[in-house]
């Protein structure tokens, strides 16, 4: 390690790191403890870093995630269980839509003195008599509190808010799933370069624009509709990037409703990745970037240092395909596999196949043609995945769909997606 080196860096970004600390922490105290972490743990690790330029980002991703264990401790002493999952919406991420629960979701918005007295009040089910002895204070103070809980939960709940009708200027997309085949070829995997941002198709250059849609199997029929349009060139934490447009439909639920949110990302010779997230809620724009640690990082983060994904596509022989079985050491890693012919509508493609697995997630196939675009995309999910929401195993909820195997453990092919590049 060089001490030397280490200790010249910090200096530069101290003072950077000690405000990202303060402005988050209640007390100063508190913030001087959660710092020392932050520089112990950073001092142990300096010799994974490997790029000087990104030592700035990387202190204060280490920095957020010891933000994040200090109120994790605070939530175990006040007896708030991070894991609720009550009620489900869709969720975005860079591996595609999922599920996430709206309560969770809504009551993490909420002050720690709410989510308190929410949890033993509503999950508890103790009675507010209870509630005083156990915090100490008197039966009025629950009720002030747990009508000032209430109100505010109300004022943020739903958490996924949905915004105008008739924005969306979406390309007409098939109401089913076409029929497809997929044969692998002898061919050796051909170079291409892939500048889509993986799993939503699109590339951020100005005056990039695509719609995709969502088909869940076995049934195969339309669930959700995107429409994604690169809109202006922005720059965040001085780096430069543009801003993608999304509008998303959920399709067959009778609501006709729209989300619009933005992605910040960035394209170079090398790589691809996001840089943030911009939605609105209850009428506030929030902004999470890659300096917000592991609530960005875990959505949008890819690659090493967050470095992004590769666009010059080539194997690397660190995922092993041989039929329906895949061999890997890694827990998350993305590589081309192989070459596979798809025939889909009526059409022949020859295409490289991208694989990604994520650790304890998902696993997604992604078949690009030599122009570099996606001519079909896959979801499988690992077949423990989310049980203690779904209650079952994902070869119980979906017996009749594909499967794959990861090292022995079994993944559920989920949904599909596929382009207007393909129409």
């Amino acid at each position: 390690m060089d001490q030397k080196k280490f200790e010249e860096l910090l200096c530069q970004h101290k003072s950077a790191v000690e405000r990202f600390v303060y402005y988050r922490l209640p007390s100063k105290a508190d913030g001087d403890d959660v710092l020392q972490e932050v520089y112990l743990t950073a001092f142990r690790k300096f010799d994974t870093l490997k790029e000087e330029g990104a030592f700035k980002m990387w202190l204060l991703c280490i920095a957020r995630n010891k933000c994040s264990d200090y109120f994790r401790k605070s939530a175990k002493v006040m007896e708030i269980p991070l894991e609720e999952t009550l009620e489900t919406a869709l969720s975005y991420s860079r591996f595609g839509i999922t599920e996430t629960s709206i309560v969770r979701e809504t009551l993490s918005s909420l002050a720690d003195k709410d989510k308190q007295i929410l949890y033993l009040f509503f999950f508890r089910n103790l009675p507010q008599s209870e509630i005083a002895e156990k915090l100490h204070i008197p039966i009025g103070t629950v009720k002030s509190r747990l009508y000032t809980a209430k109100r505010n939960f109300k004022d943020k709940y739903p958490y996924c808010t949905v915004v105008s009708k008739g924005e969306c200027s979406m390309k007409k997309l098939p109401e089913f799933m076409p029929e497809y085949k997929i044969e692998k070829s002898e061919k050796e995997p051909f170079p291409v370069k892939f500048e889509e941002l993986m799993g939503w198709f699109i590339i951020p250059k100005l005056g990039e624009k695509v719609s995709w849609a969502q088909y869940d199997l076995p049934d195969r029929n339309i669930t959700n509709l995107y429409s994604s349009s690169v809109e202006k060139k922005v720059v965040l934490h001085g780096i430069e990037g543009v801003e993608i447009k999304n509008i998303h439909r959920k399709i067959g639920d009778g609501s006709d409703k729209e989300n619009v949110f933005y992605f910040i990302a960035q394209l170079t010779e090398e790589y691809c990745r996001w840089l943030g997230n911009r939605y609105c809620e209850n009428g506030v724009e929030h902004i999470i970037t890659f300096l917000d640690g592991k609530e960005f990082l875990d959505a949008w983060g890819a690659g090493e240092n967050n470095v992004g994904e590769p666009v010059n596509i080539v194997p690397r022989s660190v995922i092993i395909k041989n039929g329906e079985n895949i061999i890997t050491d890694k827990s998350s890693v993305t590589d081309c596999v192989g070459r596979y012919t798809v025939y889909l509508e009526g059409k022949i493609y020859d295409t490289n196949l991208l694989i990604s697995i994520f650790q304890d997630g998902p696993l997604t196939e992604q078949y690009i043609d030599k122009s570099g675009r996606t001519v079909l995309w896959r979801r499988f999910n690992r077949d423990d995945w989310k049980r203690e929401y779904y209650k079952k195993s994902w070869s119980e909820q979906l017996p009749e769909n594909d499967r794959l195997t990861v090292n022995g453990t079994t993944y559920v092919h989920w949904y599909d997606c596929i382009t207007d590049y393909i129409l």
